[in-house]
């Protein structure tokens, strides 16, 4: 028993990393070991689990049956280890996080920061850069997007709202005048991302009318801060997230344009690797950084909030 319980857990760590080396490496065996644990596994089962080929592994009707057992089998182990050794051990180890640079400038560097300081045997490192970083082959243990539609998965979490605002020079907004509806900013210039180029916004008030604009920049970049320092320094509209804009709208540089409408929010979401440990340092890092952390697993009442919410 202890053996096929052994050829199980190898057999889920090759296919998380998706070949015999990189369940090598995390497991500290050679590849050759490492497969013939599950050549053994198939043998004994009397079926293929996986379809082996030079470029990469995939599994069989069964192998897929049997490695979602094994996941759940392996959960229930090591978050009954977790609990087992919470109270005795504090958690350390080392933990990578990629994220989009904007996000420097927001709260969630205080959600990061208490987090740090709450677990300060946590040894982590931050890489934020405006280059999306891949996780597996960067080796990142976790990785912050922004997106829409983000979806709560095995390995994917949404984790906070960014609220977006429309904002304005001042300059601007006296040269043009005062608007009450989306409609009157038709043929005003915009910035925008490359990525919403040629297409309509749409706008809600507060009775849940909503109203759409069709945008046609007269210049756009990749980035949400570079955005938002054209429209600062030039003469035209653009949406960014509100922390951006805050202080510059309270010394009255720039205008915050239709208060009263609000935008569609971006999603933060966080995704991490397949193999991470259910209960480990990963988790406890998304129950921190997340507007929303996880239900307590013995006592289902939910961890007091780490900060406010983007």
């Amino acid at each position: 028993m202890i053996d096929r319980l052994r050829q199980l857990a190898i057999f889920a760590r090759t296919i998380d990393h998706g070949s015999f080396r990189g369940a090598a490496r995390d497991l500290a065996l050679s590849p050759s070991v490492v497969s013939h644990h599950v050549s053994q596994l198939e043998e004994q089962l009397g079926v293929p689990l996986i379809y082996r080929s030079t470029r990469k592994l995939s599994l069989t009707p069964e192998g897929e049956r049997l490695l979602a057992a094994t996941h759940k089998m392996l959960a229930a182990v090591e978050g009954e280890l977790a609990d087992l050794s919470a109270e005795a051990k504090e958690p350390s180890g080392t933990l990578r996080i990629t994220l989009p640079a904007v996000l420097s400038q927001s709260v969630l560097m205080a959600r990061i920061a208490a987090f740090s300081a709450r677990y300060p045997r946590i040894a982590l490192t931050l890489d934020v850069s405006d280059v999306r970083r891949e996780l597996i082959a960067d080796r990142f243990d976790l990785a912050i997007r922004l997106g829409a539609g983000a979806r709560t998965s095995a390995t994917s979490r949404r984790l906070f709202d960014l609220r977006r605002v429309l904002v304005a020079p001042r300059a601007l907004v006296d040269a043009r005048g005062p608007v009450s509806h989306p409609a009157q900013l038709q043929d005003w210039p915009w910035y925008t991302l490359e990525a919403v180029h040629a297409r309509t916004e749409r706008f809600t008030d507060a009775s849940g009318q909503t109203a759409t604009v069709r945008l046609e920049p007269i210049a756009q970049t990749n980035d949400v801060s570079a955005l938002y320092s054209l429209s600062k320094a030039g003469a035209a509209l653009a949406m960014v997230p509100d922390f951006l804009a805050q202080d510059d709208i309270a010394a009255g540089r720039m205008v915050h344009v239709l208060p009263d409408w609000s935008l569609p929010a971006i999603e933060a979401f966080a995704v991490w690797p397949a193999n991470a440990p259910k209960h480990g340092i990963v988790h406890l890092a998304l129950d921190a950084l997340s507007d929303r952390p996880r239900p307590s697993r013995r006592t289902g009442a939910k961890p007091r909030p780490t900060g406010p919410a983007l």
